[in-house]
């Protein structure tokens, strides 16, 4: 009986290890269409690359010139608030500081061509009157 749990623990292992692989995989193909490396991240995979999407979108409409970076925060700002719920905030440029707080699971710093791009969610509590 001991015998048949460890391997039935062995095989559970493998699979899902065969599975992170696979993933692995499939996030650093992303990462290369995107032109994206990843700084800092506590978000899920899913709204990484639905950030990702947005980001290279956006800047594939702009002039090749001339990033804008307003236009961009503004978008992916707009993007996650109306997705994922209030409370989300971006800060797009070449050159920042930033110490902030944020959510769980919330957090995502990454840059994509030359622009660096954080976005990260805050908790909303209503105001006590």
């Amino acid at each position: 009986m001991a015998n048949a749990e460890e391997e039935l623990e062995r095989r559970s292992k493998f699979l899902s290890s065969l599975i992170q692989k696979k993933k692995s995989v499939e996030q650093d193909q992303n990462h290369e269409l995107f032109n994206v490396r990843i700084r800092a991240s506590d978000m899920p995979i899913s709204l990484q690359n639905k950030a990702f999407q947005c980001a290279r979108d956006l800047l594939d409409s702009m002039p090749t010139k001339r990033v804008d970076t307003k236009r961009l925060a503004l978008a992916l700002k707009k993007e996650f608030d109306s997705a994922y719920g209030p409370a989300w905030h971006c800060i797009v440029g070449t050159s920042f500081g930033s110490y902030v707080t944020h959510s769980l699971g919330g957090f995502l710093y990454f840059s994509i061509d030359k622009v660096y791009v954080l976005l990260f969610r805050t908790a909303v509590e209503p105001l006590q009157q």
